[in-house]
């Protein structure tokens, strides 16, 4: 039996036991819960960067996009607040859109 001891989807356990099998789990604290979020977040990312086509790439960025709505929702943000600062923030800094590498800055 896989050991896998990670945060998984909510519905993972049914979907494990609608295959005849059975699985162990808990429902994490709230500060195990960040923990295994950020863990979580960095497994997703990490998927991401090693997708080999843009179906994959696009599942995985689903995925990133998933756990920072965990996120918010752990820190009692909003989607659409988080969006709000993002706008504010891209309409005083820019976005990446440019593909600005910034090499130096010389005094």
């Amino acid at each position: 039996m896989p050991l896998y001891k990670k945060l998984v989807r909510d519905k993972i356990p049914q979907i494990i036991e609608s295959k005849g099998e059975t699985c162990v789990f808990e429902i994490l604290d709230n500060d195990n819960y960040v923990i295994e979020l950020r863990k979580k977040l960095d497994e997703e990312i990490i998927e991401y960067m090693k997708a080999g086509n843009l179906e994959e790439a696009t599942e995985e960025l689903a995925d990133v996009l998933e756990v920072i709505h965990a996120y918010a929702a752990v820190h009692g943000v909003s989607i659409e607040g988080a969006e709000t600062k993002r706008i504010k923030k891209a309409a005083e800094r820019g976005g990446f859109a440019k593909r600005v590498f910034l090499v130096e800055v010389v005094d």
